[in-house]
């Protein structure tokens, strides 16, 4: 009989943590780094799922970024190479971590031609009815977006998005 994992909760928004760590490659070739958060560090947080954080790096400028999970309870934070050089680390080097659990439905804003799009389509009440997750990647790559057509694309797809949801809510 298998073992019943215990449900997946939400961290404290606004906790903080802090915790050290040597930085690892995982990805071998890439520049793909990441940091094993302590299992005390993860069984602090109360949960076995991802949770977005506000981290910072030794003294680096504080970044946007999530634990994900690997098992056992533990967790990972990923650390994009461009943090990595802008805070004077490489693999192998042993850093102070510090976290903040973000709370993610505060940081929520549609930008004005999405909002205009969905509101065209009389969408904007579905797009908000979407899991946060989904919301803020989505809006994440709306505002990484470089090209106009790039962006133009990305809202054609949030509002495709919006549409899924008013079929699964309808459906």
């Amino acid at each position: 009989m298998k073992k019943a994992k215990p449900p997946k909760s939400a961290p404290a928004p606004r906790q903080q943590l802090s915790f050290g760590s040597a930085l690892e490659r995982i990805a071998s070739g890439m520049e793909y780094y990441a940091l094993s958060v302590p299992l005390e560090t993860s069984q602090a947080l109360q949960t076995r799922g991802a949770v977005p954080v506000l981290a910072r790096v030794n003294d680096s400028d504080a970044f946007k970024g999530s634990l994900y999970p690997v098992g056992g309870g533990r967790h990972y934070l990923r650390v994009r190479n461009k943090v990595c050089k802008a805070a004077g680390i490489k693999e192998g080097d042993r850093v102070r971590v510090q976290i903040v659990v973000r709370d993610r439905t505060e940081e929520i804003e549609i930008p004005a031609d999405l909002k205009r799009a969905l509101q065209k389509e009389e969408l904007l009440a579905c797009f908000a009815a979407l899991p946060v997750g989904k919301k803020s990647y989505m809006l994440r790559l709306l505002d990484e977006a470089v090209k106009p057509e790039t962006r133009a694309k990305r809202i054609r797809e949030a509002v495709e998005e919006a549409h899924r949801k008013v079929s699964k809510l309808h459906g």
